[in-house]
C-alpha cells in the first residue's frame, strides 16, 4: 500500500481517537483500523488461557496462532477472535491494564504491528489507523500523522460516561485512577511508548464537540 494512503491519529486513553477516527475514515471513504482492540484482544486470550504476562515466548505462541478479524462493514467495526465475536468483551477496565501490560511485550508488538501493515495493504482506498505508536513506528511514512490529546478530566469524564452507558458499575475517582496508571505505562515504556511523530499535529480536544474535530482534522488533511 502507498504512504500517502494512511492517515494516523495516536493518543492517550480518553482522548477521543478511537470515536474520532472512526468517523474521520467514514466521511472521507477510508477503511478504518483500531489497532488498540487488536492488543486488548491478546490481553483476553492471555487471561483466558492463563498465560503469564511476563513470558514473552509464549505471548509470542499466542499471537502467532490468534484468529482475528474485523468486520468492517458494521459501524463500529466488530472485532472476532475465532469467529466469537469479542468487541464488548475488551472494553472492560481489567482488559485495559492488561493490554498495557502485553503491548510492552517486543514480541506482541512486533507479530501486531506486522499484522497491522498487512491489514493496511488489502484496504481499497486509504486507511485511518488510532493507536498509540501508528505514527512513529508502525505507519512512520503516512502522509497525515495526528496525536490526539486531552486534559486528564476530560478523559476521565469521557471514558466514565462510556462506562455508564455500557452497564459498568464504577465510580469516576477509579476511572481517573486508571487512566493516569495507563498514562503513565504508555508514556514511560521502553519499547514504542506513546509520544508525537515529529511531524505530527498535537491537537487538543478539552472543550471541543466532535464534530469541531473533525472539521479541523479535515482541513488539516487538506492542507496537506
Amino acid at each position: 500500500m502507498n504512504h500517502l494512503d494512511v492517515i494516523t491519529l495516536d493518543g492517550p486513553a480518553g482522548s477521543g481517537k478511537s470515536t474520532i477516527s472512526r468517523l474521520l475514515a467514514r466521511k472521507i471513504g477510508y477503511a478504518y483500523l483500531d489497532t488498540g482492540a487488536m492488543y486488548r484482544a491478546i490481553a483476553l486470550a492471555a487471561k483466558r488461557e492463563g498465560v503469564p504476562l511476563d513470558d514473552r515466548m509464549a505471548l509470542k505462541h499466542l499471537c502467532e496462532n490468534i484468529n482475528l478479524r474485523f468486520v468492517m462493514d458494521q459501524d463500529p467495526p466488530r472485532l472476532l477472535m475465532d469467529n466469537e465475536d469479542i468487541s464488548e468483551e475488551i472494553r472492560n477496565p481489567e482488559i485495559d491494564m492488561l493490554s498495557s501490560s502485553v503491548s510492552t511485550v517486543k514480541e506482541v508488538r512486533e507479530a501486531m504491528s506486522s499484522l497491522q501493515r498487512s491489514i493496511s495493504r488489502h484496504v481499497d482506498k486509504g486507511l485511518v489507523a488510532e493507536g498509540r505508536d501508528m505514527g512513529t513506528v508502525v505507519f512512520p511514512e503516512a502522509r497525515c500523522k495526528v496525536l490526539l490529546t486531552a486534559s486528564l478530566e476530560e478523559r476521565a469524564s469521557r471514558r466514565y460516561k462510556e462506562l455508564l452507558d455500557r452497564g459498568k458499575t464504577v465510580t469516576k475517582s477509579e476511572v481517573m485512577e486508571s487512566l493516569k496508571r495507563r498514562d503513565h505505562q504508555d508514556q514511560n515504556r521502553s519499547l514504542a511508548p506513546l509520544k508525537p511523530a515529529p511531524d505530527a499535529l498535537i491537537l487538543d480536544t478539552t472543550g471541543m464537540g466532535i464534530e469541531a474535530v473533525l472539521k479541523r482534522l479535515i482541513a488539516h488533511i487538506a492542507a496537506i
